[in-house]
């Protein structure tokens, strides 16, 4: 094979004559039977098939892909010696969290691949693939007792039979048969899977397993509101104490309303992406020391949330938490705000008045949009950050002061050192320990922990019943770009909560609504390079193009509200056809090129199998 070939595992079968494996139809549609109106067929996308065509093989250059995901192989004895080295390490229930977060981001990238691969698949057929995605990746196979998503109430009840796990055979082979369930990393995958597609988080827990004595492990999964005590199973899936497990719990009745001012929203930490996580480790690593620390990212991040998180969890707790936004504070009066200003000092200046530096002595001083403080401002500020004292506006003493200094900004401050604009000595000051924060597109997997957490909050603030999105806002939500990132996600929930009718859904309709610009799908035809081709354009629905592979023919770009006359290119001459013929010669040519082959054709359009058959008996080929 030469380097860069690439081979789907669909191909290695029938080349070789074996078959992948099949699900029985019947006992899924069973199994299936409470999806509100679905039941699935055995041809229903995404099939074994379909989903075998998106695993590649390119042994040439040591590749393997999951669609645009890399994969790797990896030796179960290998992954079982790791996985029994950290527990001697670090003990069993640190290792245990580490694995169920490392599933939960496995399960939500796959989910992620079904709605991006298959967007028109109905849920069940959906939620299967996901079963059989987990038995493709070889971690276990999955028997589907019984599984039920009502839309109307937004709840999922499901059970499951895993057998042959491949976690049980590794943690058996090293400790033997004990008391607690072993399969960790399958739980997550199972929890982060079905949250993601289904846009509200659905905890599972395994109630009996292999590692116990049972026969199968046996797995059932929830909306997180019907558990009793989903904080158990939270405290696994989230990397840090401080991060919010009561956000996931069931609203409390109305009747037991606190009368207590109901808490802020941007309150609770809620993640358990890679990304979040990561933060958070940093957070607690930095948070028990006295050194400077700078959040950087874009507006909305939740840096100013990080920055009471990291004075709760520090030795200063117990002392002020002082925040001071830059931007809003005029120059002429941000030496007075920060250093305070001794009576008589100007005209106006009837009293003497501590500057927050001051207030915040043994405590936590919190700097927002440091970038935007004038040069004047930034030289003042390092003297004190230096020298540890303050002088008021218009005093002739210095004031020791104990403050932590904490500075957050969503510009680039090395940026603008280069450019003159902020002093290079007060930077690294200030760059002790910087802490990045990722923007919501980088971290989608928090993306349904955070929609169930705003809409349980809003829910209770704003008296509503909406029962919770329905599959069209789910697909938004996870395919729109977020640029005002947590606190437009944290907006656009609100709206909708106020927006549905009592019992309804939450749709798109109740999400965008304020100018909000989301991805639009369609089709384009182009004629550069040898027959044209449909081609998706944009969209969270359709599918990136896998890498190291071709791309089929592109076709000049059409917006989605122009209507010229589509053209295909063919021995050089452009013969202007109606959008239906253009599709169905692009069909013809290729399934004419791959011989009748309809998986070889449907990855040359870079469309399913089931589409392509669907659009070929559409056009009677």
């Amino acid at each position: 094979m030469k380097t860069g070939e690439r081979i789907s595992l669909a191909d290695l079968a029938r080349s070789s004559g074996a078959g992948l494996g099949r699900f029985d139809p019947g006992a899924v549609q069973q199994a299936l039977g409470g999806f509100a109106t679905a039941r699935i067929s055995s041809d229903a996308s995404p099939t074994v098939n379909d989903i075998s065509e998106c695993l590649f093989f390119s042994p040439g250059d040591g590749r393997i892909w999951l669609q645009d995901q890399r994969m790797v192989l990896l030796h179960t004895e290998a992954l079982g010696s790791l996985r029994r080295e950290m527990v001697d390490s670090l003990g069993l229930e640190r290792v245990r969290g580490l694995f169920t977060r490392a599933g939960y981001v496995s399960g939500a990238r796959d989910a992620s691949l079904v709605r991006r691969q298959w967007p028109d698949a109905e849920p069940p057929a959906a939620a299967v693939a996901g079963t059989r995605l987990h038995a493709l990746e070889g971690m276990v196979k999955v028997e589907v007792v019984d599984a039920a998503f009502d839309p109307e109430r937004g709840s999922y009840e499901g059970e499951f039979l895993w057998h042959h796990s491949s976690e049980d055979d590794e943690h058996i082979a090293a400790y033997g048969i004990g008391g607690s369930p072993a399969c960790w990393m399958q739980v997550g995958y199972a929890t982060g899977y079905v949250s993601t597609l289904f846009g509200r988080l659905i905890v599972f827990r395994e109630v009996e397993c292999r590692s116990m004595g049972a026969a199968h492990c046996r797995v059932i999964g929830k909306s997180a509101d019907l558990w009793d005590d989903v904080e158990e199973d939270m405290r696994y899936l989230n990397a840090r104490d401080f991060v919010d497990t009561a956000a996931y719990d069931r609203a409390p009745p109305q009747a037991a309303r606190p009368a207590s001012p109901e808490p802020h929203p941007s309150d609770a930490m809620v993640g358990a992406s890679s990304a979040f996580n990561a933060a958070c480790h940093h957070l607690s690593r930095v948070a028990r020391t006295t050194a400077t620390v700078l959040f950087t990212g874009e507006s909305g991040v939740g840096k100013e949330k990080f920055a009471q998180m990291l004075h709760r969890i520090s030795p200063r707790k117990s002392a002020p938490f002082v925040a001071v936004n830059c931007a809003a504070i005029p120059e002429t009066l941000i030496e007075t705000e920060l250093f305070g200003v001794e009576r008589g000092a100007y005209t106006g200046a009837s009293q003497s008045r501590p500057g927050r530096f001051e207030r915040a002595s043994g405590g936590t001083l919190f700097l927002d949009e440091i970038g935007t403080l004038s040069f004047v401002a930034q030289g003042k500020l390092l003297r004190a950050l230096q020298e540890g004292e303050v002088e008021r506006v218009g005093g002739s003493r210095a004031v020791k002061v104990d403050v932590r200094v904490v500075a957050a900004t969503n510009e680039d401050l090395r940026e603008a050192v280069r450019a003159g604009r902020f002093r290079e000595d007060l930077f690294f000051r200030l760059n002790v320990f910087p802490i990045h924060l990722p923007p919501l597109r980088d971290r989608r997997d928090d993306i349904p922990l955070l929609m169930n957490h705003f809409l349980q909050h809003y829910r209770h603030k704003h008296q509503g019943q909406a029962k919770g999105f329905t599959q069209a806002a789910v697909r938004a939500l996870l395919g729109y770009d977020f640029p005002g990132n947590i606190r437009e996600l944290q907006n656009l929930v609100e709206r909708a909560v106020i927006l549905a009718e009592d019992t309804d859904l939450i749709d798109t309709h109740h999400l965008f609504m304020g100018g909000e610009v989301q991805k639009q799908g369609f089709l384009t035809l182009d004629v550069h390079g040898a027959p044209g081709r449909l081609m998706a354009q944009g969209g969270a629905g359709s599918p990136p193009s896998s890498p190291a592979q071709p791309l089929s023919p592109t076709i000049p770009n059409m917006t989605p509200n122009s209507t010229p006359a589509p053209s295909l290119a063919g021995g050089g001459r452009a013969i202007h056809l109606a959008l239906d013929q253009a599709e169905r010669e692009l069909l013809k040519d290729a399934l004419a090129r791959c011989g009748g082959n309809y998986s070889a054709a449907a990855r040359l359009l870079k469309i399913s199998r089931a589409k392509l058959a669907y659009r070929a008996r559409k056009h009677q080929l």
